[in-house]
């Protein structure tokens, strides 16, 4: 009886949960084609992103390299994480249409998740049309990790797949805060990740609540196994945020920035530092064990 009161209680939390972000989807949204600025040319006398998010920066390389070079690093550095963001978001909105396939349309969890979709589906262009105004070609992770992603799309299912969902919006929440801050940032990119960071937080807040609801009753197994997984989908997510290519696009040595990139300690600690929160929440969820710390050390992530 106990049991079923938990259960009861749970699914009218989570009811509410998405009553309520419905009622702020209504009231705070955004439409990109209106609200970004994509008729005014690329002013490159602005950064892509916050310097201090570079991946060069604090390095030798950074300091060798003209103010030019280094607002091109930055642009085309934004550019890869948003066509990051794209791959990740056509992961997403397969995961949750599967998850939702054949269920009550009534339920506003239901209403939630395709009210959600519609959201990646606008953020996804924006992040195409936002890229292509970087003046930066279309990034894409490696092949091997292409086909991981289309092997995790189908495969995960619960807290898997909206823990992993929660690690790839919460990493990328936290660099575009600064970002839409930072008035060295071009304005259009600002005003990008204003919208993605105001719409996202909606999508975060359901993450973590289906993250709880599936783990409910789960046995210390299940729980290592879903650790482990998401733990790798996290690695690969995080560590395809900036591709290799950057350092040619922008002017630079490939093979000496590459190889400052992967030694940059502040980098590291900035990874490190903006992921607390949500360290502390897999941990209070059960998913951060022993071999899951080993992919989230790997990704400079703890």
């Amino acid at each position: 009886m106990v049991a079923t009161e938990q259960t009861e209680a749970a699914t009218e939390g989570r009811e509410d949960v998405a009553r309520r972000l419905l009622h702020s989807s209504e009231t705070l949204s955004y439409d990109p084609v209106e609200e970004v600025d994509w008729e005014t040319p690329l002013d490159t006398s602005y950064h892509g992103a916050s310097p201090e998010w570079s991946t060069l920066y604090g390095t030798s390389y950074w300091q060798e390299m003209s103010p030019e070079q280094q607002r091109e690093l930055t642009r085309q550095e934004a550019a890869s994480v948003a066509s990051t963001g794209i791959w990740f978001e056509m992961i997403l909105q397969q995961m949750v249409l599967r998850d939702f396939y054949a269920k009550d349309p009534t339920d506003p969890a239901f209403q939630w998740a395709l009210t959600e979709i519609a959201d990646e589906c606008r953020h996804s262009i924006m992040f195409a049309r936002g890229a292509a105004k970087l003046g930066a070609p279309a990034y894409r992770p490696r092949r091997t990790v292409v086909e991981l992603g289309r092997l995790f799309k189908t495969l995960a299912f619960g807290e898997s797949a909206y823990a992993s969902i929660l690690v790839a919006e919460e990493v990328l929440d936290v660099m575009q805060r600064d970002w839409m801050r930072d008035d060295r940032v071009v304005p259009f990119v600002r005003t990008i990740n204003n919208i993605h960071v105001v719409e996202e937080s909606r999508h975060m807040k359901f993450a973590r609540e289906e993250t709880r609801e599936r783990l409910q009753g789960a046995g210390k197994l299940r729980r290592q196994l879903n650790a482990l997984v998401v733990a790798v989908a996290s690695y690969f997510i995080v560590t395809s945020m900036v591709n290799k290519k950057v350092y040619a696009n922008a002017g630079l040595d490939a093979k000496r920035a590459l190889r400052e990139a992967k030694a940059n300690q502040h980098h590291k600690q900035m990874m490190r530092s903006s992921c607390a929160g949500l360290m502390e929440f897999l941990n209070s969820a059960g998913l951060l064990t022993k071999p899951s710390m080993w992919f989230y050390k790997r990704a400079n992530l703890v």
